[in-house]
């Protein structure tokens, strides 16, 4: 009886240790879905993956501190920081707007954000996201304008 107790308290244990490393292998899969279906929006809408275009990375930290020692950290990067404190009482209240130069494609995406991560990181706070500079957003903006104004077929 003992030993059907403890296969049956280990199996337990096996699946959920399964399910904890399924979660978190979704969770690393929507984000970088996430990036590679922006990318592939924005090649769509004419931007060249091969011109350098100004790319805006969002870090929240908890304190001014924290977000001047990152500035200095991201300027050596070849980022260009710019911090921001809100005025309300939020647990990151601090924002960095670290923006760079590069090509939007997978592989430099995928580092910088790789990058970003472990900075904010040591500093104690969060990476909030990536956005294409105006030049590239106008792009994606204009070819979302086309799609809307233009005709289906078939349905009349």
């Amino acid at each position: 009886m003992d030993w059907i107790l403890l296969l049956l308290v280990a199996g337990a244990a096996v699946i959920v240790w399964r399910i904890v490393q399924k979660v978190r292998a979704l969770k690393d899969t929507r984000e970088e879905d996430y990036d590679a279906r922006f990318i592939s929006q924005l090649r769509r809408s004419g931007v060249d993956p091969f011109k350098p275009v100004d790319v805006d990375f969002f870090l929240a930290l908890p304190t001014r501190e924290a977000a001047e020692r990152l500035a200095v950290r991201l300027t050596q990067d070849q980022f260009t920081p710019d911090i921001q404190v809100a005025q309300e009482a939020l647990d990151l209240p601090v924002s960095v707007q670290a923006r760079k130069m590069m090509q939007i494609n997978e592989s430099g995406i995928r580092a910088a954000v790789e990058r970003l991560r472990e900075l904010v990181a040591s500093e104690g706070g969060r990476y909030d996201g990536w956005a294409p500079g105006s030049e590239a957003m106008g792009a994606l903006r204009a070819a979302s304008q086309r799609a809307r104004t233009t005709p289906r077929r078939g349905f009349n």
